[in-house]
């Protein structure tokens, strides 16, 4: 059974909006049904008691499949060499992620980063899909 790529992306950008963990999705592999969990709690259905059945499998965080430092390395390295080093700088104390941004807004970035690193993240949720013989269609 094929199930629609773009309700898995959905899914796959709701576990990554928080920390590890935090937000899972789990798909129904036979059915191609979405269940979705927060620790924040919300509107979502119950997940099914047979949760851990091997029909279900977790959506991974974008974490999971390197989609994080690597891949903000890469883009400081591929659009804004001159910048890399003090990038690396920042990923070294707290805040990181909030610092890279502002770098970004001032450099007129932000907008790029945003696609590349979409575009990072559908590449690598479609190969994660074909590893756990996901058929996606879309």
């Amino acid at each position: 059974m094929a199930i629609n790529f773009e309700d898995i992306l959905e899914a796959f950008e709701f576990v990554s909006f928080a920390q590890v963990g935090e937000c899972q999705a789990f798909l129904d592999k036979e059915t191609g049904k979405i269940y979705w969990h927060s620790d924040f709690g919300g509107d979502f259905e119950e997940l099914p008691e047979d949760i851990a059945d091997k029909k279900y499998i977790e959506l991974p965080h974008k974490n999971e499949l390197d989609i994080g430092k690597r891949l903000i390395f890469d883009f400081a390295y591929q659009y804004l060499p001159d910048d890399a080093g003090e990038i690396e700088s920042i990923f070294r104390m707290k805040g990181a992620y909030s610092k890279f941004k502002a770098l970004l807004e001032r450099r007129d970035f932000l907008d790029k980063w945003h696609e590349f690193e979409s575009q990072a993240g559908e590449k690598a949720l479609r190969k994660w899909c074909e590893e756990n013989s996901i058929e996606v269609c879309g």
